[in-house]
């Protein structure tokens, strides 16, 4: 599974960009990431007081969008 987010610059918010987080759940699927990801996003958030998560979800490397 993948973390896919939007994150903002938090200096100036129209500065986005995606960010996409490698996580291990491929074999128990969505409801396993969307559990662990809370975890996972607020690690990243600690680790980049900059930025702001605007949004995020999960899915499967097979249906990984171009953009989010």
């Amino acid at each position: 599974m993948l973390l896919l987010m939007t994150i903002c610059f938090l200096a100036d918010p129209s500065v986005c960009r995606e960010e996409r987080l490698s996580l291990s759940f491929e074999d128990t699927g969505y409801t396993a990431c969307m559990v662990h990801a809370q975890w996972v996003l607020a690690e990243w958030q600690q680790s980049h007081p900059g930025w702001r998560i605007d949004r995020w979800h999960c899915v499967a490397r097979a249906a990984v969008p171009k953009k989010i």
